[in-house]
């Protein structure tokens, strides 16, 4: 387990299990803190009331708790081939980052204000890269500090900005359930078919959905365009692959389905502000 204490109000931990069956893991905190928990790889077990109550949480999902009259330490189990992160904040640090947007984030209002919280999401490929940033970080002490809580600021705002987009009460075409499976189902597709995705005609017709509301529901759900969360589920892939250390930039960019190296290379640096090889050596 590493543990960086940001301030008093911000604690980020981070754990890993790639020996063991199963590892426990004991972290006490109190009700001041809300608890924001990201499992990247695995599956994470959490204990309550001594062990008699269980939740899972699975990869590739997030989990954000908060109980204002009971302390809910931090007792659970790590599955092997588990990577898990979870950043602690006060809630006073909290409702003074987003002040302005209680209204749009529920247990921030007056009459949830005493009400305990409990709300399940699914890591978006924007969310995974800035954990794993986060998790490989590889700088000196005396600027650490300041690039974990930009990178938490940023984490929290493109994690409570997807919330408003997922939600579907705001957008009448997605209170339709029938149409929401369907854009889950394209979403499904095109990650099924990285290295040679449908055209967006294709993948409308496949889900039996019109062009413009795939366009307008994948949008509303994912905040990005179709092709927009691709590229970022691509991006994704390349930074856990070249972090992993068993590809070079050449392996990954064939198993992405890029034409040329240079191709994937420009949109890498796009995306992250370096190229692949840098990223590789920072690593």
């Amino acid at each position: 387990m590493n543990t960086f204490k940001i301030d008093n109000d911000i604690l980020i931990n981070t754990y890993s299990n790639f020996e063991k069956d199963s590892e426990d893991i004991l972290f006490s905190t109190d009700i001041n803190f809300i608890q924001f928990h990201f499992c990247l790889e695995g599956k994470i077990s959490f204990r309550y009331n001594n062990g008699s109550y269980t939740l899972d949480l699975k990869e590739n999902n997030s989990l954000i708790l908060f109980n204002p009259s009971t302390n809910l330490p931090i007792d659970a189990a790590l599955q092997k081939n588990t990577r898990y992160l979870s950043l602690l904040i006060t809630i006073k640090k909290f409702h003074g980052l987003f002040s302005e947007l209680t209204d749009d984030i529920s247990f921030l209002s007056q009459e949830n204000s005493d009400k305990k919280y409990y709300k399940e999401n699914i890591i978006s490929p924007q969310i995974s890269i800035i954990l794993n940033q986060i998790i490989n970080e590889k700088l000196s002490e005396n600027v650490k500090n300041l690039y974990l809580k930009g990178k938490i600021f940023e984490l929290l705002g493109i994690y409570f900005n997807e919330s408003n987009d997922l939600n579907i009460e705001q957008c009448p075409f997605l209170a339709d359930e029938k149409n929401v499976v369907k854009i889950k189902m394209a979403k499904e597709i095109i990650i099924k078919n990285f290295e040679n995705p449908p055209s967006l005609k294709e993948l409308s017709t496949e889900v039996e959905i019109p062009l413009k509301n795939l366009k307008t529901g994948f949008k509303q759900i994912y905040g990005n365009t179709v092709f927009g969360f691709l590229t970022d589920y691509k991006m994704n892939t390349a930074s856990k692959m070249l972090s992993s250390r068993s590809f070079n930039v050449n392996e990954v960019s064939t198993h992405l389905g890029y034409s040329s190296s240079s191709h994937f290379i420009n949109v890498f640096k796009k995306k992250f502000g370096i190229t692949p090889k840098k990223y590789l050596s920072s690593n």
